[in-house]
């Protein structure tokens, strides 16, 4: 079985399949004086309604696997059958009550549509939608799209929004000749583009498309263990730009309508729908620059895969909720399993990132590494399972809370945690000046310790981080695995 893995998409569509269910019809038998005239009455032959699953390709999504329907054959029926004679009993509905019920429904919706129009809560005819620019650049970012609101869905609706703000971009290594494709979204009529770090990582010369017109950027700044990234346009004229409204991923609700939006294997401007999943899904990926950190993420089955990273994830109004950055799948496509970094996170860092400063993280103070079952038994621990502190930061929360080294982190707020990287994430999915609980281990001793998260911008600047981990204890090589159960076999 092939492994599951979480993936970052950089670079088929999704097949969704329909089909029909079997209707089933019931018919009244003929009536008795056909038996008598030596006829036998019809019967209904069964039928078997099927489909084959097709695929039809939307945007960016994957193809996933439908068990076949059994078809049935229809049965033979004898020439002569006993008739079964029924009563049918016929109601009849007094038409001066419906008469009365439909007029009545008629004037209450039409005295409801009016007020509706007059308080301005509902345009008939066509509908503007506006999204304002982000930053006071002197030049209007707002744009103003005229919909007719008989003829448009709301997909097209949406789409006609937010596509003019989402771009794609191209990342090249000149020296190594390697680059891909990502996507971005504008945040203002500067000219800056917000994307996934590792979308641009590594790259020499970066290009944005906007208007099927291709741009040379600037790297503004990243934050890699956050998986963002800041480039500007440059020489564009303001008026080509329409940034993105953004809305408030904290109010969003699992089932509700979402479009991704981004170049999925370079296919620039391409749009799926889906809904949202699930909320609140973490997980830490190891890149070339170091440790990603997604936390609190938006999961949906709106097709994402390589390419779409960097785009955008907009609900039903056209506002930004989400930056598309990471797939779960079996095959490296998508699975209907896709994750977007919160907007509301991930404008905080880019607002950072564009006024020149450091981002800033919460953070504990300690260094850790992970524990597993050989470093347990090894060891003589407690647990088998948690975050070892290696080292504790001086004047840091963990200090000020009187963690020490050897100390076993366990659960944060009652929740376990099995690794290193479950207890940065953990930190990651609170805000700086939160308080958090440490359930922790000390020898024989069970306790818990609360923290108060500090922000870990100074050590950034310092080259240092404050809370790493090495999660590679929670594995083992090899040796290190024959060793085990060598030891298992001496005791057992």
């Amino acid at each position: 079985m092939d492994d599951k893995n979480m993936q970052l998409p950089d670079n088929v569509p999704a097949s969704e399949n329909t089909g029909s269910s079997p209707r089933i019809s019931i018919e009244p038998s003929q009536p008795e004086a056909q038996a008598q005239a030596g006829q036998a009455p019809q019967q209904p032959g069964a039928q078997a309604a099927y489909q084959q699953p097709g695929a039809y390709q939307v945007g960016a999504t994957a193809q996933q696997p439908h068990a076949q329907p059994t078809p049935q054959h229809a049965a033979s029926m004898p020439a002569t059958a006993t008739v079964d004679t029924r009563t049918v009993v016929k109601t009849k509905t007094k038409k001066l009550p419906v008469f009365l019920a439909s007029l009545s429904g008629l004037v209450v919706g039409a005295v409801l549509v009016i007020a509706l129009v007059m308080t301005g809560a509902l345009n008939i005819g066509e509908t503007n939608v506006e999204a304002p620019a982000l930053s006071d650049s002197g030049t209007s970012g707002t744009q103003t799209i005229q919909i007719d609101a008989e003829d448009t869905t709301l997909a097209e609706a949406v789409a006609a929004k937010a596509l003019p703000s989402v771009v794609s971009i191209s990342a090249v290594n000149e020296r190594s000749g390697e680059g891909g494709i990502g996507s971005g979204v504008i945040l203002d009529t500067d000219g800056n583009v917000l994307t996934n770090h590792h979308v641009i990582e590594g790259a020499t010369t970066i290009y944005v498309e906007v208007n099927e017109e291709s741009y040379e950027a600037e790297l503004v700044g990243a934050d890699a263990s956050s998986d963002l990234a800041v480039v500007k346009i440059k020489d564009i004229d303001k008026g080509q730009l329409t940034p993105i409204e953004v809305g408030d991923s904290n109010d969003i609700t699992v089932g509700e309508w979402v479009m991704a939006i981004g170049s999925p294997f370079g296919n620039e401007q391409s749009v799926s729908t889906g809904i949202v999943s699930a909320l609140y899904r973490s997980t830490a990926l190891r890149g070339t620059s170091g440790t990603s950190i997604y936390a609190n993420m938006i999961q949906t089955d709106a097709a994402i895969n390589p390419g779409n990273s960097g785009g955008a994830l907009v609900n039903a109004e056209g506002q930004l909720i989400g930056i598309n950055s990471v797939i779960e799948s079996y095959s490296g496509s998508s699975s209907g399993v896709g994750f977007a970094i919160p907007a509301n996170y991930a404008i905080n860092i880019a607002n950072q990132i564009i006024a020149g400063e450091t981002p800033a993280h919460p953070y504990i103070g300690v260094t850790v590494t992970s524990v597993n079952a050989f470093t347990a038994r090894e060891q003589g621990l407690s647990v088998s399972e948690g975050a070892v502190v290696t080292s504790v930061n001086a004047d840091s929360p963990a200090e000020e809370a009187g963690l020490q080294p050897d100390d076993i982190v366990t659960a944060v707020d009652g929740e376990s945690i099995a690794s290193a990287d479950g207890l940065i994430i953990a930190a990651r999915e609170h805000e700086i000046g939160e308080t958090i609980t440490l359930t922790v281990v000390r020898g024989d001793e069970t306790f818990d310790v609360e923290v108060v998260l500090g922000s870990d911008a100074e050590l950034q600047e310092e080259n240092q981080d404050g809370t790493t981990g090495d999660s590679s204890g929670s594995l083992m090589d090899e040796d290190e695995f024959r060793q085990y159960l060598d030891d298992l076999m001496a005791n057992r």
